[in-house]
């Protein structure tokens, strides 16, 4: 009996150390789409009563257990993934601690977000001490559900995630649905002697949950130490779009981004030059065959130099569009910024903002051509 006794208590620790040993796998959290609920004794209405009983998160403040479907007043509200939601009231949050984490590493969250009340519901979501506040202002898709992604770098092998409504309504029961929370390990991208843009191609960054057909909200104002899109930098007001190619049309490989919001929809690097030297920023330009019709426009901008390039859309991924911007380094940084000349809206519903695809960006040094002689 002691024998099989210990025998048993090798093993749980032998798949303890494994499930360390394995680390974070990206992918939905536990229980991240909230299909296992409380049992009925733990609900309220659809209220939850209790700190522990949704499995695998803790809850505080008022949070609800919200089936697809459920009418509140005029409006249904429609879950996108599986038949179940939370709806965190003012002040309420749900956390989950996760264990294998590595010190150093930088992990991206993603899940998915409606209002259901205010015009400009916020969230707070924080990890390893760092934290971000989203702003849920403009909603991106017509179905009134958005995914958005951020980014921390982990200090210690267990983390809790935790995202919290701070609370601007009256209503205290009121305040934005989540669903779909996953994690994703990214990758940190090094620039090479044939391309001094780091992530050039977009393939690395957040998790894009399957059988989402809206892509990944990249929020604004990230900083490239923490943000989703490694590499890069959300210098505007508004968000960009991190798509993919199995829901969107996308210039080359699996990923890209789409500016949707004009000149408050941009993307910036900071790259190592030489000044003096003359290089060349290429980029693709397409549309995401989306319905995103009509006439698009794409700024570039590398140091002192710009280019305008055009793109005439029929809102079915068409071919993309080559360009180039020669420039001569001024420093030994060089800011490479992309964004939109117009605020354009799907086709489908003339409401969702929608705009040019940038992809397979890169830097490359040239040889200066000699001046002409006379």
């Amino acid at each position: 009996m002691a024998r099989s006794a210990m025998s048993g208590l090798v093993l749980l620790l032998l798949c303890a150390t494994c499930r360390l040993a394995l680390g974070i796998t990206d992918g939905l959290l536990a229980n991240g789409n909230f299909e296992r609920g409380p049992q009925p004794s733990q609900l309220r209405g659809t209220q939850v009563v209790g700190a522990s009983s949704i499995p695998s998160w803790r809850t505080s403040g008022f949070v609800e257990y919200i089936p697809s479907g459920r009418k509140q007043g005029d409006m249904v509200l429609v879950v996108p993934e599986g038949a179940y939601a939370v709806r965190l009231g003012n002040e309420a949050s749900i956390a989950q601690r996760l264990r294998g984490a590595v010190p150093g590493a930088r992990y991206s969250l993603t899940f998915s977000a409606a209002r259901t009340c205010a015009q400009a519901e916020r969230l707070n979501v924080s990890a390893s001490g760092q934290s971000g506040v989203l702003v849920m202002q403009t909603m991106y898709s017509s179905n009134g559900w958005d995914s958005y992604s951020w980014a921390w770098d982990a200090t210690a092998d267990e983390v809790e995630v935790v995202v919290h409504n701070p609370g601007v309504t009256e209503d205290p029961a009121c305040g934005p649905l989540i669903d779909s929370v996953a994690i994703k390990t990214l990758t940190p991208p090094r620039r090479t002697n044939k391309n001094l843009v780091k992530n050039g191609d977009f393939e690395e960054g957040p998790y894009i949950i399957p059988g989402t057909k809206w892509g990944v909200l990249i929020p604004s104002r990230m900083v490239d130490e923490h943000s989703p899109l490694p590499g890069w930098m959300v210098e505007s007001l508004k968000a960009v779009k991190y798509i993919d190619s199995d829901h969107f049309a996308v210039p080359r490989g699996r990923r890209a981004v789409e500016l949707l919001a004009g000149r408050e929809s941009a993307i910036a690097q900071v790259i190592r030059t030489v000044p003096g030297k003359q290089y060349a920023l290429s980029f693709s330009v397409g549309d995401a065959s989306n319905t995103c019709r009509g006439s698009l426009m794409v700024e570039a901008y590398a140091g002192r130099e710009s280019t305008k390039v055009p793109y005439e859309s029929a809102g079915q991924g068409g071919a993309a569009k080559r360009a180039v911007l020669p420039f001569r380094a001024t420093s030994s940084r060089t800011r490479v910024v992309f964004f939109s000349s117009f605020y354009n809206t799907r086709t489908d519903d003339m409401s969702s903002l929608c705009g040019p695809v940038i992809d397979d960006v890169a830097v490359v040094s040239v040889r200066a051509r000699p001046p002409k002689r006379p």
